[in-house]
């Protein structure tokens, strides 16, 4: 069967065929460096992280490469705003991305190129789309003529009259230094207290869409397996990058683009973004939100899906996860007590071998992460089933153990074997208990009062709710 993924250059899924066998080539466009990361931009960076990790669940090698945007009008702006340089300002928030990334267990890209040591190859590249007759200068500024290269707009599906009708409505100095209203900018001429560079066309900085295209050919080749990123850089940025790139090269230029949907916030189900003044930073959310729940309500969502982050977004995920690890950490405790083998103990091999079928027909299904995390839940329920008889053998409870490490790593989380439960855990697990006792599972609620109990964990229930404290 193989993997299959929502093409949004095709509109639908195809199989997927990778340049080189058994590797992925597969760029993301990465922040503009000028702030800490919403919890939406945190969404596309840990779901194509899950892609990635899927991919090397199947035995994929994946180079991987994810730019930061370190020169641009909102980072010399912000930049100006607090009298720093924009390599300071930069600097700033790359290791700010790489701390709150870090905490949401994202991996490193192979490379994360950024534009200020792309200048001399953005220029090159530039330069090459003017003799082709592709791009013009005008008063220091260089454009792409848009309406030269034929297939534009066929990644957002949008027709040149469309765009036309939009772009002759725009007006101002930029404007009229254009041939065409649907012309956009390659390098941009520097204006007073800007970062620039050295040019043929006289001292500027690059336009934003030039960026990513040159990074993703210089480092992973003219034609790539895959381009990801949110849904808001469909048009025009990934339009323009189709348009640079295969002008230039004559190559297609990625087989396969993913996008992922929108964070939606309120009764409204509004995105969630910067311009709107509706977000929350990751940085601040993970001061009070557990990274390893954030990341789990992340990364059990579809990509594709648009995705409410709320309250009960938080609650859902916090139970679930708890949930898993539950389950998990009860297995370590029954080892304990567990025989090394029974006569009959071959029927579970059946059973997690179907689940492993299951699991894999459910990700190779344009990543379907939703569908996967319920086949885990399946695996967990069987594994308490066995954790509940009087007597189960070792190697039921290593098997499926060793399962659902691997299963839950590929979503980011990482389970280990421990005696003693850290305050998350403990969370966790009351917020399960809770949940429990609304449902009327007295049982599963006096159950995991007694695991806690066993661990040297107190309960109180009191009107303003659970709490708990650790016995002497």
């Amino acid at each position: 069967m193989g993997i299959k993924i929502y093409n949004t250059l095709s509109r639908k899924k195809e199989n997927f065929v990778p340049i080189k066998p058994n590797e992925v080539s597969m760029y993301l466009c990465g922040p503009t460096v000028y702030n800490y990361i919403h919890i939406g931009n945190a969404r596309s960076t840990v779901a194509f992280d899950t892609v990635r990790r899927y991919f090397e669940f199947r035995g994929y090698k994946v180079n991987y490469v994810s730019n930061f945007t370190d020169v641009d009008d909102k980072i010399i702006k912000t930049a100006n705003q607090e009298g720093i340089s924009t390599k300071e300002l930069a600097d700033k928030f790359i290791d700010a991305f790489k701390e709150d990334t870090g905490k949401l267990n994202v991996q490193p890209a192979c490379l994360h190129p950024r534009v200020v040591d792309h200048i001399d190859d953005i220029i090159e590249f530039i330069s090459v789309l003017v003799e082709k007759g592709y791009a013009y200068e005008s008063q220091g500024d260089v454009y792409y003529r848009t309406r030269l290269f034929k297939p534009y707009g066929k990644l957002s599906n949008k027709s040149i009259d469309e765009l036309e009708t939009g772009a002759s409505q725009r007006t101002g100095a930029e404007s009229a230094k254009k041939e065409d209203p649907l012309d956009f900018a390659l390098w941009k001429q520097a204006k007073e207290q800007e970062v620039s560079w050295d040019s043929p066309w006289g001292k500027g900085r690059p336009g934003w869409n030039i960026e990513c295209s040159v990074m993703a050919t210089k480092h992973l080749g003219d034609t790539i397996d895959i381009h990801a990123g949110g849904q808001d850089l469909e048009f025009p940025h990934h339009e323009n990058e189709i348009a640079q790139s295969e002008a230039k090269t004559g190559e297609t230029f990625a087989h396969y683009w993913m996008h992922n949907a929108y964070l939606t916030v309120g009764e409204s189900g509004e995105k969630m973004s910067k311009s709107l003044g509706n977000f929350i930073t990751a940085h601040d959310l993970m001061k009070d939100v557990s990274p390893e729940v954030v990341r789990f309500a992340l990364s059990t969502t579809h990509y594709r899906r648009p995705m409410p982050f709320n309250e009960t977004t938080i609650k859902e995920a916090t139970t679930n996860l708890g949930r898993i690890k539950s389950s998990y950490n009860n297995a370590t405790f029954r080892l304990e007590t567990a025989v090394d083998s029974l006569e009959n103990d071959h029927d579970w091999l059946k059973e997690l071998s179907s689940l492993m079928i299951e699991f894999v027909t459910e990700m190779d299904d344009d990543f379907n992460a939703a569908n996967g995390i319920t086949v885990v839940y399946q695996l967990v329920k069987y594994l308490n089933r066995y954790l509940e008889e009087d007597v189960v053998s070792k190697g039921v409870i290593t098997a499926y153990q060793e399962t659902l490490e691997k299963l839950m790593l590929i979503f980011g989380i990482e389970l280990v074997n421990q005696t003693d439960l850290l305050d998350d855990d403990i969370d966790a697990l009351i917020a399960e208990r809770n949940a429990a006792r609304k449902e009327k599972n007295f049982a599963r609620s006096d159950e995991i009062r007694d695991l806690l109990k066993e661990k040297g964990i107190i309960l109180e229930d009191t009107p303003q709710g659970t709490r708990w404290s650790r016995s002497e």
